[in-house]
């Protein structure tokens, strides 16, 4: 398992525009999820011990941008043939025990996963309300293990102030995770 730090944010950069499955048996495009005032774009998977320290507080977050006007989604997109725990299946599974209020994406080509640039899981990408490139850091301090809970919330901090003002912060630390499980 390789820990990967993703580039440091590019801002303006525009979204990138998809069309995935959901678990929740739609098909999702970047224009249906898109909020008022932002969007998070989210990859993770079920294996990476990355994302399972953090799922509750992923879960936590959304729900409050909800509340600014900040929709999400999540994409999945390694290889479920080499990591049969992130198989669709699975995928529908977690976000159900996880209670996710944002759709799941399954990302089989991995073609959005290599538009949005996207290393490792978990990987955030913000957007303000013209889906232009703001946020590009971590969650909080957590790594494999969840940081204590006083901490600061990087990321929420982050797209709040990206729904106020259209602009993310000049400071970001980057996410830390697991690769990418591309196809060879």
């Amino acid at each position: 398992m390789v820990s990967l730090q993703p580039p440091v944010c590019d801002f303006g950069l525009p979204a990138v525009d998809f069309s995935l499955p959901g678990v929740d048996g739609g098909v999702w495009t970047l224009e249906r999820c898109r909020g008022e005032r932002g969007l998070l774009v989210m990859f993770i998977c079920n294996h990476c011990p990355y994302v399972k320290a953090v799922l509750d507080r992923i879960v936590r977050d959304t729900v409050e941008l909800k509340t600014h006007g900040i929709s999400s989604v999540a994409i999945m997109s390694n290889d479920p043939a080499e990591y049969p725990e992130d198989s669709f299946e699975n995928m529908a599974r977690v976000a159900e025990q996880a209670n996710f209020s944002f759709p799941y994406l399954y990302d089989e080509s991995q073609q959005v996963a290599r538009s949005y640039g996207a290393v490792c899981t978990p990987d955030f990408f913000g957007y303000n309300a013209d889906l232009q490139l703001q946020y590009r850091g971590r969650l909080d301090e957590s790594r494999k293990e969840a940081a204590a809970a006083t901490v600061r919330r990087d990321l929420f901090e982050a797209m709040k102030q990206v729904a106020q003002t259209g602009h993310g912060p000049n400071e970001q630390i980057p996410s830390m995770g697991c690769s990418i499980k591309w196809r060879a």
